[in-house]
């Protein structure tokens, strides 16, 4: 079934073309969106499509003029430049799907994700521009925030390395690096979000997997729906932790966006970012400070943010290392994920809040090689590995270290709003409220 469609129109056409064009569609056409454009219609009324139009002061208010009035299941995209350029086409495009409606042009298909209603309690999605943004650290930060305000959260992990069958970690169960070292020598990805979530909250987790994923976020292949109806039995609100820029294939009463200040603003703008800007009622702003990001940068970015979506809040924050267990005289290396430029000011952070003397640092987590390297070069010189859950923590760090005598910390990034403690409180509290109401009204 073919459903209810409109169709996006421009003045660039001769309004027959456009007529006849429609009639050849064999689709229920409801109605039009007029994009703007002159050349071909007369100025100051528009001519007779044969349908219902709508307009707007621009393409994209036009468009949603049109489908707040015909509810349409498609629109089919009739325009072409100079009304319409490739990065608006793809504003459009995250307009529609939004809406749930697919978005058709002459060599194009988009579809909205499938993402079904399965979870009874109250759900936060948590999902990300791409990978390396913060979204695991979020996510903890969030799940301790509402657990501190009485909730009893579940988090849902999806992630490349996830397990086959979702896995339920339940809380208080004790993760340390030789248990998470058996994990890994049995065949399985003994860093997977999931797991350190479990380990930086001690709160319930679910791991699911996904591979590949869509313009629109939509994972290839996911057990995510499988996961989420184990958490729904598990607690009184349900986190959804999204994977890179992949979104959980499940619906989300209330949905937080994570991005990377550095590259924040091109990923809002570029093809379908404005979805997932559009889709969120809160964006976590991460590594807001420099080298990542200047005042100029900053500002930039939340002008982004308010051009695509007026409604959307926003919090700029930065990530320090947080050690899981006491580290105080400890001769340390510290093996992350962040760039080298971050390096002096976290080594600073981990001695003076700490008491950890901070003797190697190694930022190639995710380089297996170079990990070996880095921890074979300062081999004798440190007494405890000081590591995030990440990329080779244990395959390769815990393994390597074990073996020599060394002792592992696992270290959590904690969440810092530039705007101060109270501040992220607030935000990720409106979140839950959000989310409350909408599973209440639903």
């Amino acid at each position: 079934m073919l459903g209810r469609s409109i169709v996006l129109i421009d003045g660039e056409h001769y309004p027959e073309v456009v007529r006849d064009t429609i009639a050849s569609l064999g689709r229920e056409v409801v109605g039009a969106a007029f994009l703007g454009g002159a050349e071909k219609i007369e100025s100051g009324a528009l001519p007779d499509y044969g349908l219902p139009v709508a307009g707007g002061v621009d393409p994209e208010a036009a468009l949603v003029a049109a489908l707040e009035e015909f509810h349409p299941d498609e629109v089919i995209d009739l325009s072409d430049e100079p009304v319409v350029s490739s990065r608006l086409r793809f504003r459009l495009a995250a307009r529609a799907l939004l809406s749930g409606a697919s978005y058709r042009g002459a060599d194009f298909l988009l579809r909205p994700p499938p993402r079904p209603r399965v979870l009874t309690k109250p759900s936060v999605a948590v999902i990300g521009t791409g990978k390396r943004v913060g979204k695991t650290a979020v996510a903890a930060e969030a799940a301790r925030t509402f657990a501190a305000a009485g909730s009893h959260p579940v988090i849902v992990a999806m992630g490349r390395g996830g397990p086959q069958e979702p896995e339920i970690i339940p809380q208080g169960r004790g993760l340390d690096a030789r248990s998470l070292l058996d994990l890994a020598n049995s065949g399985r990805h003994a860093a997977s979000d999931y797991l350190e979530d479990a380990l930086s909250t001690g709160l319930t987790t679910v791991g699911a997997r996904r591979c590949g994923g869509g313009l629109a976020g939509a994972p290839f292949s996911s057990n995510v729906v499988e996961a989420a109806r184990l958490a729904d039995g598990l607690g009184d609100l349900v986190i959804l932790e999204g994977s890179g820029a992949a979104i959980p294939p499940v619906h989300a009463d209330a949905t937080l966006l994570v991005a990377e200040a550095g590259s924040a603003r091109e990923c809002f703008h570029d093809y379908l970012g404005p979805y997932r800007l559009l889709l969120s009622d809160l964006v976590i702003l991460t590594m807001c400070e420099e080298p990542v990001a200047d005042g100029r940068r900053l500002s930039a970015i939340e002008s982004s943010i308010r051009q695509i979506s007026r409604d959307c809040a926003y919090l700029r924050t930065i990530f320090r290392p947080f050690p899981l267990e006491d580290v105080t005289g400890c001769r340390v290396l510290y093996a992350t994920t962040a760039p080298e430029s971050a390096g002096s000011r976290l080594r600073a952070h981990l001695e003076e809040h700490f008491g950890a003397t901070v003797v190697a640092t190694s930022h190639r987590l995710a380089d297996r090689a170079g990990l070996r390297a880095d921890l074979s070069k300062a081999r004798g010189s440190y007494e405890v590995l000081l590591t995030e859950l990440k990329a080779a923590a244990v395959d390769v760090g815990a393994r390597q270290v074990l073996a020599e005598g060394v002792r592992v910390v696992f270290c959590d990034n904690q969440l810092v709003a530039l705007d101060g403690k109270q501040a992220l409180e607030q935000a990720l509290s409106r979140i839950a409220t959000l989310a409350r109401e909408r599973a209440g009204n639903s």
